[in-house]
């Protein structure tokens, strides 16, 4: 992965008196000395630590020939300071040379650590080796790391730097080589050369989050950002809040009226060349595959459409149980222990419950227990469950998957020929499962929220595509209206939006359809103004399902 380092300000260590060039320390003295809570600032940590460069110089190895630039300030709550620098040598970046200056309260030098204590004395830092040559053993390089693949779009850029990480310092061209995969996934090395001999001294990979691939049961072959531990990978994303994926191992929770004595394990799934699953139930990491794409597309959907950073807004992951019980005909979200769990299922009904409508389903589950919470009974527990049926079809249109396109059927993928219908639900026409509603009435409320969400779920459609019979995808729709009206649709990236402004700013735990009406309408009119297109379509499409 690669890193911008911001340098915050210079240091030059000149002869005989050990001066300090004074740009930065001017602009630190104009800072102010403490925050307000008597701790030192950084800018001011920065210029204690300058003066200890002054007054400590020879101790730290610090020569005329380098400078110093401050790659990060921490300030403890007791006021000490700690101040990391980097180093160069006559301009040119040094590997191994940084450290770190530890300063008292008061700002007196405490002592440093360094990443080597060896002197660097350099005859001259004109390369024998060339920079393209250097170039060309890096591509080498990166190609051997990845035999049998035919990689794309190689380039390599080399900088000359000195070395002092192995040994004795010397010249050396550090090469950053990348390229692509076989499906597109992002590849590259770091080469380091001996700029006078040409020989390798090291090289490692500098995508430090692995980019792997997985061949999934319903989405096709996807990538993965996994973990490198040792020579083995683990289904865990460091890009995405540590996100991960274990298996359940068949087990199930024992919990009692919401206080669990045992859970399932979650034991975290490995490989060992980063391809993961054969796309087959037979292999056990196939399904985990699945359950980690849908992982990673929710929160992508979230973070890029929301700007929400994490399930729960705080940037941190959930993880995944697959695998639990025995054909076990279900997914669900627990706040308790902030996971997804999937099944099985038993083969002849459902397939295994991982597919990416599904997965977006169980984490909207917990962005709404984060939001607005709708209690999980009456019409507010419809509301719940409409909110993950419509967030979980954003995340399949998001996603742009060709073997799982976007459309407005719930579960389609995972039913088998048992289950006796194409889809677990339909948006379009709710009713079409035998049991949801399609309009609101006042016994709405009495039904299973699975099916009383249909009121929303059919809103939602109607808002996007409009009603009457359409083509889309190569689904075929036919969305009715409850006052024969005809609604235009707005497109369904604006229906996330406004849903998700509704369910994150308008409702509470208690929001039941005629508050969710009014909670619309006030979205449409934040993102889009009040008597907008948008804003009408809104009360159009409620006034559709009988929602006034």
């Amino acid at each position: 992965m690669s890193r911008i380092r911001h340098v915050r300000g210079s240091r030059r260590i000149a002869t005989a008196g050990i001066a300090v060039t004074t740009a930065t320390l001017l602009a630190t003295a104009l800072s102010p000395a403490a925050h307000a809570d008597g701790r030192p600032t950084r800018a001011t940590a920065v210029r204690n630590a300058a003066s200890a460069l002054l007054s400590h110089a020879a101790a730290l190895g610090l020569t005329s020939a380098e400078d110093t630039s401050v790659r990060d300030v921490i300030v403890d709550r007791d006021g000490t300071q700690h101040v990391r620098y980097d180093r160069t040598y006559r301009h040119l970046p040094v590997l191994g040379s940084d450290f770190v200056v530890h300063l008292a309260s008061g700002g007196a030098y405490r002592g440093a650590d360094r990443a080597t204590r060896t002197r660097i004395s350099l005859s001259s830092v004109t390369p024998k080796v060339s920079g393209p040559k250097a170039a060309g053993l890096a591509v080498n390089a990166l190609r051997a790391a990845h035999p049998g693949e035919r990689l794309a779009r190689v380039e390599a850029e080399p900088e000359l730097v000195v070395d002092a990480l192995h040994g004795t310092p010397r010249l050396a061209w550090r090469t950053n080589a990348v390229g692509r995969d076989s499906l597109g996934n992002p590849v590259a090395r770091t080469v380091l050369t001996d700029a006078r001999t040409g020989a390798r001294i090291d090289a490692w990979d500098s995508i430090e989050t692995a980019t792997g691939d997985g061949k999934s049961l319903y989405s096709g072959t996807v990538p993965l950002e996994t973990t490198q531990s040792g020579s083995s990978y683990q289904l865990k994303d460091p890009t995405r809040g540590n996100t991960y994926t274990g298996d359940a191992e068949n087990k199930t929770d024992l919990c009692f009226f919401g206080i669990c004595f045992s859970r399932a394990p979650a034991t975290l799934f490995t490989d060992a060349d980063n391809h993961w699953g054969t796309g087959a139930t037979s292999d056990r990491s196939s399904a985990a595959v699945d359950a980690q794409y849908g992982t990673n597309e929710t929160w992508d959907y979230y973070k890029n459409v929301h700007g929400r950073n994490g399930i729960a807004g705080d940037g941190k992951g959930s993880y995944n149980r697959v695998h639990y019980g025995s054909n076990y005909n279900n997914a669900f979200w627990d706040d308790s222990c902030f996971c997804m769990t999937y099944g099985d299922g038993d083969g002849t009904t459902f397939g295994p419950l991982v597919a990416l409508d599904v997965a977006g389903h169980e984490m909207s589950h917990g962005v709404t227990s984060k939001t607005a919470a709708l209690t999980y009974s009456g019409e507010s527990g419809g509301l719940n469950e409409a909110t993950s049926d419509i967030l979980g079809t954003m995340v399949e249109w998001y996603a742009n998957n060709s073997s799982d396109q976007g459309d407005y059927l719930i579960g389609e993928e995972i039913v088998k020929p048992g289950f006796g219908k194409a889809a677990l639900r339909f948006m379009d026409k709710p009713s079409r499962d035998g049991s949801s509603a399609d309009y609101w009435s006042s016994s709405v409320g009495n039904l299973d929220v699975h099916y009383s969400s249909g009121v929303a779920n059919h809103f939602a459609y109607l808002l996007a595509e409009g009603s009457g019979a359409k083509t889309i995808n190569g689904v075929d729709y036919n969305s009715p209206t409850s006052n024969g009206s005809t609604v235009t649709g707005i497109g369904r990236d604006k229906v996330g939006r406004i849903w998700y402004r509704a369910l994150t700013v308008y409702m509470t735990s208690s929001t039941n359809y005629k508050g969710a009406r009014a909670a619309t309408l006030n979205a449409a009119k934040d993102l889009y103004g009040s008597g907008s297109t948008e804003y009408n379509a809104v009360a159009a499409a409620w006034s559709a399902v009988n929602v006034s």
